[in-house]
């Protein structure tokens, strides 16, 4: 036996849900610094509370990782996990930019914190099985396409997410002027229109898609052979949750090499994320690191937006052009020329002119972004059992988080202290650190990689 081949609309509905958990995504990453310096952050401790989200990726995908490698009933393997971590981070979404509504209780930035913490362990719960759905239900021959239509559509969602709060502002009249502690309307609203396409684009991916259970999926000869493949490397199944760290020390040899491909992407990433309000409000409108309220730095956060938007843009359509590129170079050379082009967009930032140039940056930077979301899943998924899909996923998240605590930790500090509240320098550290990842990409082993010869 083998997986039936899946139609384009299939593969497109099985991913869809992401559409919506990226919009909310995208709504955190590019207004959550802005958010959280109204209620009083300051900019060099932006990310010490950026340190939940990778923390929650930490705890919370291995395990749902693990449990959803034995999780069969009514409603699925993978999917009561992404409908129950959609309903909660819609929770998160609508009441985290109005968290002033409990300052009776505590201060709006520690109740504000607080459910940035719930959304990114909702959005943690949601995304791997997402992953591992992918492993599960293609042929060997569409992972690479399965995993970059996911792509596109994380970078569609994402564009809409980025885009919001300045098309209420621009073209539907909300406000987006605040006062001392106070979120301006057109971010509230745009939380709230994001819960509401996120719980919708969840339910889509539920009522279109089937699974297979796992007695289906052990009688497949693909994943047999694939079981055979890497059997030296990965035990059998075991049932207790403490075999993650077991799983751990066994993992693909493949995937101890994406680890350090992985560390700096994320790195990078993460320090684009945190500090590109407060550099671009700075490097390119001439504001003090100390504005946080004025309307030109509300507008500085309403254009980081827009070109979030714009990297998002671009990933979505270049994710369809990747498994051709992949079939042609191999899939290595095209996630290492990717990482390359997005490094020299971050390092561009300091040199452009004015914000209409940084669309430039953002075009580098979306290639680089929907190459780290696809290609290190496709070579990754090549390399695990199919009984381990799940929780192998869930610890492959490891090496996102990680980087993500350490630049947490660091990033702050660094910009206060080495870079005199230049937050720019935080982008300049982010663009070498994707050129370094672009160079160990040739250390990794593509075990089933498939490279056309002319």
């Amino acid at each position: 036996m083998e997986k039936r081949k899946l139609s384009f609309l299939q593969i497109w509905n099985m991913s869809f849900g992401f559409l919506g958990i990226q919009m909310g995504f995208a709504l955190q990453n590019a207004n959550a610094s802005r958010i959280l310096q109204i209620f009083g952050a300051d900019v060099h401790e932006l990310s010490w509370f950026w340190i939940i989200a990778p923390l929650m990726g930490l705890i919370v995908q291995p395990i749902i990782g693990h449990y959803s490698d034995k999780t069969w009933g009514r409603f699925g393997r993978r999917k009561p996990y992404f409908l129950a971590g959609a309903i909660l981070a819609s929770i998160g979404l609508v009441l985290m930019p109005q968290a002033d509504m409990f300052i009776a209780f505590l201060p709006a930035l520690w109740v504000g914190a607080g459910f940035l913490m719930i959304m990114d362990a909702s959005f943690n719960i949601a995304m791997e099985p997402f992953r591992a759905l992918v492993g599960d239900n293609l042929r060997t021959d569409q992972r690479t396409l399965g995993f970059s239509v996911q792509t596109a559509l994380i970078g569609f969602g994402a564009v809409v997410g980025s885009w919001l709060p300045y098309a209420l502002t621009n073209w539907f009249g909300f406000s987006n002027e605040t006062s001392a502690g106070i979120v301006p309307a057109n971010l509230i609203w745009s939380f709230i229109i994001g819960a509401i396409i996120l719980i919708i684009s969840i339910l889509v991916t539920v009522s279109t898609t089937n699974e297979y259970s796992p007695e289906e999926l052990e009688s497949f000869e693909d994943e047999q052979a694939h079981q055979e493949a890497i059997q030296k490397e990965i035990s059998e199944e075991k049932s207790s949750l403490l075999d993650i760290f077991d799983d751990f020390k066994k993992m693909p040899t493949t995937m101890r090499q994406l680890s350090w491909v992985q560390f700096f992407s994320w790195f990078g990433l993460f320090g684009m994320w945190v500090f590109s309000v407060p550099a671009i409000a700075q490097h390119i409108y001439g504001l003090p690191h100390t504005d946080s309220s004025s309307a030109a730095y509300q507008d500085a956060g309403d254009w980081v937006g827009i070109l979030f938007g714009i990297y998002n843009f671009v990933s979505a359509f270049y994710a369809f052009v990747l498994p051709y590129i992949a079939k042609k170079i191999g899939r290595k050379r095209t996630h290492s020329i990717s990482l390359i082009i997005g490094g020299l967009g971050l390092l561009s930032i300091y040199i452009m002119p004015d914000k209409n140039w940084l669309i430039l940056s953002m075009i580098g930077v979306g290639i680089a972004w929907a190459s780290i979301l696809a290609m290190p899943y496709a070579i990754l998924a090549g390399s695990i059992s199919p009984k381990k899909m799940g929780v192998y996923m869930g610890i492959f998240n490891f090496f996102i988080v990680i980087p993500q605590i350490i630049n947490a930790l660091i990033g702050g500090p660094l910009v206060k202290y080495a870079y005199n509240n230049e937050a720019i320098f935080a982008l300049i550290v982010s663009g070498f650190s994707f050129l370094i990842a672009a160079a160990l990409v040739y250390k990794v082993k593509d075990v089933d990689d498939v490279v056309q010869t002319v």
